[in-house]
């Protein structure tokens, strides 16, 4: 008899053990954050140095698109402008003449005041030359004030080319392909010499160093996790042996999902589950889809 009830709560124990192990673990499987770099421009694709598989640093150059016409554009807005500056007057050469006439008519001035002193010239002669200077300073700011003026309004003439090479070199700096994010290349949807449109995509990307594990728990499961926890998180390396990483919980679900319409029993509230993510630090072992473990304390 007692062989039999050996025989009998062996299994039982077994059975409980193995659920109790189920229930301390949720399972689903790692992503991370693809994102799909498109084009900014229109035209040939020049040059595209990607491969799928490649690691590739934030800022680097990994191709162009033709931008031949914006360059063009660019070189033809920049002449106009040359052009039309060339019209400005040189100020200092233009007053030059009249600059040089006062400093002769002051030099008359002293030697004029020499000879009234010694009585060999009138006050009237004096007079006539102080005059003068002062017919001079009133051109010199007169025609400098013609001057500044006619160059002021050139310059306003060059400010909307100026704001339209600064658009096209905007325009012009969009056909480079500069990467955003370092990243591996997972697909690449582009080849070099390929027309290409605004919109279109090149190749998806992501970062592949920080995984992060989509996971659901039960309602029970769910009181004895929180936010910024630190987990086990397990894969499966082989058939009877596991990896096992450093994980931190950095989201948890506010709200269960495949709730049933009626809940009468305990057991069937085990179908509200809730998703949670679990930040992972990928030493290369994992990979997008695979499906991993975390362990609930």
């Amino acid at each position: 008899m007692k062989k039999i009830l050996i025989a009998i709560i062996c299994p039982l124990i077994m059975i409980a053990c193995g659920q109790e192990e189920e229930n301390n673990y949720a399972s689903g499987s790692f992503e991370a954050t693809e994102i799909i770099i498109s084009s900014e421009a229109n035209g040939v694709i020049k040059e595209l140095n990607i491969e799928e598989g490649q690691t590739i640093e934030e800022g680097a150059v990994v191709g162009f698109i033709d931008s031949t016409n914006l360059t063009l554009m660019k070189k033809q807005v920049k002449a106009q402008s040359a052009a039309i500056s060339s019209r400005k007057p040189d100020i200092n050469s233009q007053l030059a003449t009249l600059r040089t006439q006062i400093a002769y008519a002051e030099q008359d001035r002293e030697r004029v005041k020499k000879l009234v002193a010694a009585d060999a010239a009138t006050q009237k002669q004096l007079d006539d030359i102080e005059n003068q200077i002062k017919v001079l300073n009133n051109q010199i700011e007169a025609q400098k004030t013609a001057l500044e003026l006619s160059s002021s309004s050139i310059s306003r003439e060059t400010v909307p080319l100026k704001i339209q090479m600064n658009q096209l070199s905007e325009q012009i700096s969009k056909y480079t392909i500069i990467n955003p994010l370092n990243g591996t290349i997972l697909i690449k949807y582009a080849e070099a010499m390929e027309i290409t449109t605004v919109g279109k995509p090149l190749y998806k990307i992501a970062d592949l160093s920080n995984m992060t594990l989509k996971a659901y728990l039960t309602g029970e499961q769910l009181a004895k996790v929180k936010i910024g926890q630190k987990v086990k998180v397990r894969i499966d390396v082989s058939e009877n042996e596991y990896k096992d990483f450093n994980g931190e919980i950095e989201k948890i679900a506010n709200k269960a999902e495949f709730t049933p319409k009626t809940i009468q029993t305990k057991n069937e509230r085990q179908n509200l589950v809730y998703e949670i993510k679990v930040k992972v630090k990928n030493d290369g072992y994992l990979k997008i889809g695979m499906y991993g473990e975390v362990l609930i304390p």
